[in-house]
């Protein structure tokens, strides 16, 4: 089974790593570091399940994830089938990686308090231009200008305004798994991200796990905070999400696309999560298309 938990491994003559990942699809299982991770989406899209949340990832995404928060990014199948590589640059740092205290100098205040944020993962809304070339500084630069880079990073990210912020876990404090966990999770979630658009069932997900229905929904809701019947909602209204904004399809069209069978339970679903309805939600992003 794969592993929950991954070690950072650093060079000789480096404290942090900074690292391009360019393949076919994302690879990586559902996981946690003991290391701060910032991830910038160079070119791909799809779904993240982070926490306890899911919501859809595309290119120019910025994460923050702390120590602990566990993650995973899918790849859309439309994506997939496109034939291009997903590609991303992944910065990973520990707390004391230039000394116990280091974090807690008076010029570090703000970065020190999106740290603490970080540990619920956070999405920044309005990624700037200055934030990505950051990124791809980091990629080619090492030893001290890598760090400057860093710095500017972290003090860039920390200048965001609250409501830019997204913090991605629902519920208050960090949510954390066991190895064991993080495996049936990862062969859950990869079910549900697969099948969605047609029919996806408890029974079924709980045979992949080797439990029977009662104890998987048990299980499923013990360490997710969530039914699985709400997860397989949130997963459909994500993507419904997704074409709302990008497609002009009908509402109609959107409906059976995201695996529902009757419009009026799709329109009912989509306002308890969204808190508008599919309509509104068009005409809201038509009105403000910097907010999504």
């Amino acid at each position: 089974m794969k592993s929950a938990y991954q070690q950072l491994h650093l060079s000789a003559n480096n404290s942090f790593v900074a690292r391009e990942y360019c393949q076919p699809q994302f690879t990586a299982p559902f996981h946690f570091h003991h290391a701060y991770e910032i991830i910038l989406i160079v070119k791909s899209y799809g779904k993240i399940y982070g926490g306890n949340k899911v919501m859809n990832f595309r290119e120019g995404d910025i994460y923050l994830f702390g120590p602990g928060f566990g993650h995973c990014f899918y790849n859309d199948k439309s994506f997939i089938d496109t034939g291009e590589m997903a590609q991303a640059i992944v910065v990973q740092f520990t707390e004391d990686f230039m000394g116990k205290d280091f974090f807690d100098k008076p010029e570090l205040r703000k970065v020190k308090k999106l740290l603490l944020q970080a540990l619920a993962g956070i999405k920044f809304l309005t990624p700037t231009a200055m934030m990505q070339e950051l990124f791809f500084q980091l990629r080619e630069k090492k030893q001290m200008h890598g760090f400057i880079h860093l710095m500017q990073l972290l003090e860039q990210l920390s200048a965001q305004r609250k409501d830019r912020l997204l913090l991605l876990n629902d519920t208050p404090g960090k949510i954390y798994y066991h190895q064991s966990d993080a495996s049936k999770i990862e062969l859950v979630f990869k079910y549900v991200i697969e099948n969605f658009k047609t029919a996806v069932n408890s029974k079924s997900a709980a045979a992949l796990v080797f439990l029977n229905e009662a104890a998987f929904c048990r299980y499923f809701k013990r360490r997710t905070r969530k039914t699985f019947s709400q997860f397989v909602n949130e997963v459909r209204i994500t993507h419904a999400t997704k074409l709302l904004l990008e497609k002009e399809y009908s509402i109609s069209e959107i409906c059976y696309a995201c695996g529902y069978s009757n419009v009026s339970y799709f329109n009912r679903q989509f306002k308890l999560l969204q808190g508008k309805t599919p309509k509104e939600f068009r005409n809201l992003q038509q009105r403000y298309p910097s907010q999504w």
